[in-house]
């Protein structure tokens, strides 16, 4: 009983330490690390999120693997991504052997694009078999490729609610299984994942969407817990979860017009942004904008018929009552 005691005022001093740690970081800002020529896997890479974060590791000198379904918008994100790399492509100097100075050419990171339906497991690991060939071990896995039906459930036809559930869950399972066995073995990489804050609450009118991303969320939180739990401090993990962003998958999906100027979708760029200080600095999870963190308090303390009182002052009919685009894509 002695011991137990003991134990549990260990853990209360490691909660009390983790609390001072995370005020620390909110007043003095961690230093991000550096993924010059890491590799990394971009699901999703077409469009939306997933080629914005192909552009900002391309700025910090990764080695890009893009993923998607659709082979023109992985492309056309290679190509920006080549640019970037262009833009960066300036000679260093250092002091040669005899006292002069002697330019030194620069790393050459490279953008490799892969078609890949991530919702076929046969097709992740057959994909992942060929990055392992052609461009080495995997660094960084950016989980981010989505979907959305768009339908209310009795509406939605059970294929959409299959593709939804697979792409947006289960696509996670085959991507990880697929990289994470190396990063083990060398105790390196993070992996992120991209969520929603409808992974955290719910909404009406997109059942199958807020499923599938509960169950990204859950995956990501029990992953993370293994992986501590094997002591593999050299592997971070990391889950994003923005409040609505303005790529086009959820065109007509708003809230009460009168708080809308207060709380409006949210830009890709800001989104991405803030995604890629919480990555770089090895943050577990990033939220926004922050109003996110108060509302999934709310939710955990509040009774379940308050929690619909708040829905319907923030929506009244609902945020997601009606989409006007069916079956988009992040």
């Amino acid at each position: 009983m002695m011991i137990l005691i003991a134990e549990f005022f260990v853990v209360i001093l490691k909660v009390l330490w983790a609390f001072v740690t995370a005020g620390c970081k909110w007043v003095v800002r961690p230093k991000e690390k550096s993924v010059a020529g890491q590799v990394c896997v971009i699901t999703g890479a077409g469009s939306g999120l997933g080629r914005l974060f192909a552009k900002e590791f391309a700025r910090r000198r990764a080695i890009l693997v893009l993923w998607d379904i659709n082979s023109q918008g992985n492309e056309e994100t290679a190509e920006m991504v080549r640019q970037i790399y262009h833009e960066l492509d300036t000679p260093i100097t250092k002091d040669g052997p005899v006292g002069g100075v002697e330019e030194v050419p620069p790393f050459q990171p490279q953008v490799y694009t892969y078609v890949c339906d991530v919702g076929k497991r046969e097709h992740v690991y057959a994909t992942a078999d060929k990055v392992r060939r052609d461009v080495g071990n995997v660094d960084i896995l950016i989980n981010n490729a989505g979907v959305v039906s768009g339908h209310h459930l009795l509406e939605c036809p059970d294929e959409l609610i299959e593709r939804t559930m697979v792409v947006n869950c289960h696509a996670h399972f085959w991507t990880t299984k697929a990289f994470l066995p190396k990063m083990l073995e060398l105790n390196h990489g993070h992996i992120v994942t991209v969520a929603s804050s409808l992974g955290l609450f719910s909404t009406a009118g997109v059942e199958d969407y807020c499923a599938s991303k509960f169950g990204a969320i859950g995956f990501h939180e029990s992953l993370s817990h293994e992986i501590k739990a094997s002591e593999k401090e050299g592997i971070n993990m990391t889950l994003v979860c923005p409040y609505l962003v303005d790529t086009g998958m959820f065109k007509g999906c708003r809230i009460r017009k009168e708080i809308e100027p207060f709380l409006p979708p949210l830009k890709p760029e800001f989104c991405v942004k803030q995604s890629m200080r919480a990555i770089l600095t090895d943050q577990p999870m990033i939220c926004t904008p922050r109003i996110v963190y108060m509302v999934n308090f709310m939710k955990s303390i509040l009774p379940f018929e308050a929690i619909v009182c708040m829905y319907r002052f923030w929506a009244p009919t609902s945020a997601c009552t009606r989409f006007w685009l069916r079956g988009r894509r992040r």
